[in-house]
């Protein structure tokens, strides 16, 4: 098949906004080689990129009308090619930077990500590597999440220090690579990346316990760059309750049910700041308590559905009609054992997960947050960053799936919950809402701050 050019595309709009005021006396437009050029010209030149555009192909049908849902697999796979070159698609979560850590103690000088890191030691001895540029370039990745995580057991010691290096790693691994990455913090500069042909690069936190109970960490995470944080990993925090590992465990004692006070306060600093909420990983009583409180639209960046894999990480259908009313979305992970509850799962289990999401929270809720990197079991067919076209070329398929609906889940849904987010930080500026300064009661830390300094006011302190 033969589409328009993104560049022709581009085109097109840029002119039918200007052509009905345009003429030889019109200001000059800058062209894509930054040479300045007048609007009378630009438009032509514009014209003639459209015309190239559909040469040989007739008047240009939607992609929807075109797609035949009983095509073969590599029609099918040319198809979703050309729909992820057109819109991009965004990953919520991605643990390279971690794998980065432990195989190359964060030394990016003897890391060549342009290689194919299955061939190379010791990603290729590793059941948990699954991306490197070429693969990312082949599975035509638009934009991703990479995650600073650290484990749960730096919690109380220096988990602040570790997740700062890994962000400095994400931030040194896009700068050594300017050709095929871009540093990203908004909806607009996905899209601005989208365009230029690089992978816009986006900075998650995995884990509330990376900024040690301290409202101030948060903000200063969010001025390093950072756009999400999820409220737990593995482990409660003092103020956030954390999904159980298995449905069978008993609810650990020591953790709080759902959000404290200061778990809450939290949220709203996240709502003031624009950051998002992520609600992978922490209990069902956590995310209802977030759905709540908070006035933004929420994310799981990488979750997958209770209904069919009864894992406690997993959304149930109350959730899921919830976030439907927050405006938030759940992108839906390729872990195995959050698909099928074992080792053993294919492409078409991912795809129940994605319809059981678009039935109950419906179309614009749904989004994809594989977890390569981060995990050593994933489906048939896809089994590492290469493999999302066989995604896309599943849902292909399904003649209940348009090109729209399949635009929206690769991307669009995010890009719409990252601007919502954007513009409710912008409402709490206007209406002049101030930092919070709430801190964790002493009474919620007892025995958990061997490792803090204690600030204790003397009798003589004025």
């Amino acid at each position: 098949m033969s589409w328009v050019p993104r560049r022709a595309a581009r085109c097109m709009i840029e002119s039918a906004v200007e052509w009905s005021n345009m003429s030889e006396h019109s200001s000059p437009v800058r062209g894509y080689s930054g040479v300045e050029v007048p609007a009378h010209v630009w438009g032509g030149v514009c014209l003639v990129l459209v015309l190239a555009g559909v040469a040989g192909v007739g008047v240009s049908v939607p992609l929807a009308l075109r797609v035949d849902h009983n095509a073969k697999l590599q029609e099918r796979l040319s198809s979703a090619t050309t729909l992820l070159r057109e819109s991009p698609l965004i990953d919520g979560h991605n643990d390279l930077p971690w794998n980065i850590r432990k195989f190359m103690h964060n030394k990016l000088h003897s890391f060549n990500f342009t290689a194919e890191l299955k061939k190379l030691r010791p990603w290729s001895r590793s059941s948990w590597s699954h991306t490197d540029l070429p693969r990312l370039r082949r599975g035509m990745v638009g934009a991703q999440f990479w995650v600073s995580y650290v484990p749960c057991e730096s919690q109380r010691l220096n988990a602040v220090q570790l997740t700062i290096e890994q962000i400095d790693l994400i931030k040194r691994l896009v700068d050594q690579y300017p050709d095929d990455l871009r540093l990203a913090t908004s909806a607009d500069e996905v899209e601005a990346a989208f365009t230029e042909g690089r992978i816009a690069s986006l900075i998650g936190v995995e884990g509330g316990h990376a900024i040690q109970n301290s409202l101030g960490v948060l903000r200063a995470l969010r001025d390093l760059g950072v756009r999400y944080l999820t409220l737990t990993h593995t482990c409660s925090t003092p103020w956030a309750e954390s999904a159980r590992a298995r449905e069978t465990d008993l609810e650990d004692p020591d953790s709080p049910r759902g959000l404290t006070q200061f778990g809450k306060t939290v949220v709203r600093e996240m709502n003031r700041l624009g950051l998002m909420v992520d609600l992978s990983h922490v209990s069902q009583a956590t995310m209802k308590a977030a759905l709540d409180v908070s006035r933004a639209p929420i994310i799981f960046s990488h979750s997958s559905v209770y209904a069919i894999c009864k894992n406690p990480r997993n959304v149930p259908d109350d959730i899921l009609r919830q976030v439907a009313m927050n405006g938030g979305i759940v992108m839906v992970s390729f872990y195995n054992h959050f698909l099928t509850c074992s080792e053993q799962a294919t492409v078409k289990d991912v795809v129940d997960h994605i319809n059981h999401v678009r039935k109950i929270a419906g179309i614009k809720h749904v989004g994809i947050g594989a977890d390569f990197d981060g995990v050593n079991k994933l489906p048939e067919n896809l089994e590492d960053v290469s493999k999302y076209p066989h995604l896309f070329a599943e849902l292909l398929s399904d003649p209940t799936w348009t090109i729209e609906d399949l635009k929206k889940l690769a991307g669009q849904n995010l890009l719409r919950v990252m601007r919502d987010v954007e513009k409710v930080r912008l409402e709490m500026k206007q209406q002049r809402v101030p930092p919070f300064e709430q801190e964790v009661p002493a009474s919620q830390l007892v025995g958990l701050t061997n490792c803090s300094y204690q600030f204790i006011k003397s009798s003589d302190d004025s």
